[in-house]
């Protein structure tokens, strides 16, 4: 007996199922793939010493890294076949979801601690960090909330107030992970959507004004975070201990120069600097390829950046207002990563433990940045095409039309 997978398929079209054949968002995908591809280049060459002693075989961390990236790309196809209207409809329950991972990870027995921290649940050989899914379902819930409650959001307090009732906890269960940056991060792309979302001047300036307040108040808090804040302004008073990790960044900027010292040469990366495959894999990649390859860098994190910007403006002019405000929110939690991993890198900012998204080794941060920009393509192709909602019928001529290219 045979099976017709069109039929099948056919009441969820999909941006890589359609009857012209691959129809994507090119650009943002070939941005997304060369930061992979450079990232998969920097993790072989900045985890190989590190590899070397840990398991004996230089390619360990890359191997590992590889395997990720695989799960990553079958984690993005999965997500561009998944109608916007699903997502929409399920983020009360990936909100739940939320929380329940972020209580667990807290849990003796459950949670892994890593260098004093409890971010990770353990399934074997791999790690799992809630927090990196839990930003995602954050943005995914606040969308729906914004489209909800819109009216409520722009005139009246009470629809301003209501999205911290959720923020709140779910940020003090960031911080007894203790995951500051996380926290930092996910609040900085929530006030962004709100903003968005059609706060009023006054009230969004009331919140930043209480959220730099509430920073100054965590930072001093903790003894540890008051001491990265000293140290970070000047680390080279404690060179060889508070200020150890940013000094030794700090040096392989400095050796890489303008063309930096060749693939693969890093000094800093023979275990003078910490954490060179994870956190500190620009400062490496500063170093064997310069200040060029530096920017060249910062340029592609710019583009796919903006362009996932645009991606939500455009659903925005479709009136997708789910949609646009999931990209927006997406785009903004990549911002923020990215800018506080290359401040950390160069010095601006304390030392946190953020990933660089699409190139520091880890599998959390790497799958979770795949299924994002899978979300995006999707809601790309969907504000394009006006497809992919559930309540329409499509008929073989819906995908016969050749794709407007206008962008």
């Amino acid at each position: 007996m045979s099976i017709n997978f069109r039929n099948i398929i056919k009441p969820y079209p999909s941006p890589i199922i359609t009857g012209r054949g691959v129809d994507l968002d090119f650009p943002m995908l070939a941005g997304c793939l060369a930061l992979l591809g450079l990232g998969l280049v920097m993790i072989t060459s900045a985890s190989s010493e590190v590899a070397a002693v840990q398991s004996g075989n230089t390619l360990y961390m890359m191997i590992r890294h590889l395997v990720y990236l695989v799960i990553g790309l079958g984690a993005c196809i999965v997500t561009m076949m998944i109608p916007i209207a699903t997502w929409q409809r399920l983020g009360w329950l990936m909100l739940v979801g939320a929380f329940g991972l972020l209580i667990m990870v807290i849990l003796p027995g459950i949670g892994r601690e890593v260098n004093g921290s409890m971010r990770w649940i353990g399934f074997g050989a791999f790690n799992v960090q809630p927090s990196e899914i839990a930003k995602v379902f954050v943005v995914i819930y606040l969308a729906g909330y914004l489209v909800r409650r819109q009216k409520e959001v722009r005139e009246s307090w009470m629809g301003f107030f209501k999205p911290f009732i959720v923020l709140l906890p779910m940020a003090g269960l960031l911080l007894m992970e203790p995951d500051f940056g996380a926290t930092v991060v996910m609040m900085g792309a929530a006030a962004a959507m709100l903003f968005l979302g059609g706060v009023g001047l006054f009230r969004f300036t009331l919140m930043v004004v209480l959220a730099v307040a509430a920073v100054t108040i965590l930072v001093q808090a903790q003894p540890y975070r008051m001491a990265r804040l000293i140290t970070f302004t000047d680390p080279w008073s404690d060179q060889f201990g508070s200020g150890y990790q940013l000094t030794q960044a700090l040096i392989a900027f400095g050796r890489g120069e303008w063309l930096g010292v060749g693939l693969g040469n890093s000094v800093q990366k023979q275990f003078y600097l910490p954490e060179a495959h994870t956190d500190f894999v620009f400062s490496v990649l500063a170093e064997e390829l310069g200040v060029v390859g530096s920017l060249c860098t910062v340029a592609l994190f710019v583009f796919v950046c903006v362009r996932g910007m645009y991606i939500g403006l455009w659903a925005e002019k479709a009136k997708q207002y789910f949609a646009a405000y999931v990209a927006y929110g997406l785009s903004f939690l990549w911002i923020g990563q990215f800018l506080i991993n290359i401040g950390v890198n160069v010095g601006l900012l304390p030392t946190k433990g953020l990933t660089l998204p699409f190139l520091s080794y880890g599998g959390s941060s790497l799958v979770i940045c795949c299924a994002c920009l899978g979300l995006l393509l999707r809601i790309e192709w969907e504000s394009r095409t006006h497809l992919g909602s559930e309540e329409m019928e499509f008929s073989e001529s819906d995908f016969a039309e050749e794709p407007n290219h206008g962008r």
